[in-house]
């Protein structure tokens, strides 16, 4: 895709992205509720947390597209998060300074020191393939735990600026594969493997399309208006 399409897409789909990332933080928000938040309504039986929630990520994607050719670094990282986090985590937008505990396994992250985690975004960043790049950054991130609360969120954001200012699709964890995501995400924390990670990410939780101009060298694939969703296995082939 070309970035003009890549955010096209994005927006047409952002309140399914914006679902799916809160779910994966465990908040019990219906997507009629996020759909309902988005639009600025809300009841009484709604948690104020989860609309804070909801409205914050709403924003940090309002930043993202408006700043969609900046380049990524510790301080964009930072800046994301204090979007994703305001009201809502302590500290947003400043990097964690106390220890943590994760659910499901007794390994715990160390400390994240600012010139460390700068260095390491550094060293990512040039990773010559994009979407393996956006990937592992993400991954990256959601493991160093580099902020109190919010890592899985502000690290998906994170992933998907690099992904669509190169036209690349998006990283979003779908519903029926968050139980997994999890649990394989744990076992990531626990060895610091990468590979298997990364190849899970790209083959379950990459969303793009194909346009017009690919349609006609694969004119096996129906046809849809102008877009056309990358099939399962078009995602299993090799990271381009």
């Amino acid at each position: 895709m070309t970035q003009e399409e890549n955010i096209l897409y994005a927006k047409r789909n952002i309140i399914d992205y914006i679902w799916k990332s809160a779910k994966l933080e465990g908040l019990s928000v219906t997507f009629p509720d996020t759909e309902a938040i988005y639009n600025g309504y809300t009841d009484n039986f709604m948690k104020v947390d989860e609309v804070v929630a909801i409205n914050n990520l709403k924003h940090a994607w309002q930043f993202l597209f408006e700043t969609i050719d900046y380049p990524f670094d510790f301080p964009y990282l930072c800046k994301l998060h204090q979007l994703v986090g305001a009201n809502l985590v302590l500290h947003a937008g400043y990097i964690r300074r106390f220890d943590v505990s994760m659910g499901g396994t007794t390994w715990k992250p160390e400390l994240p020191n600012e010139f460390v985690v700068r260095q390491r975004l550094g060293e990512l960043s040039k990773i010559e393939n994009i979407t393996e790049r956006a990937i592992t950054i993400m991954l990256y991130c959601m493991r160093s735990q580099i902020f109190m609360d919010g890592n899985k969120r502000v690290s998906m954001l994170a992933a998907n600026q690099i992904m669509i200012s190169n036209g690349k699709g998006i990283i979003s964890v779908p519903i029926e594969m968050q139980n997994e995501f999890r649990e394989r995400l744990i076992r990531f924390y626990e060895t610091n493997n990468y590979e298997p990670m990364i190849r899970f990410v790209y083959d379950s939780c990459l969303d793009g399309i194909l346009t017009q101009r690919e349609k006609k060298l694969t004119p096996e694939l129906p046809a849809e208006d102008f877009f056309i969703k990358v099939s399962k296995e078009n995602k299993k082939k090799k990271i381009r």
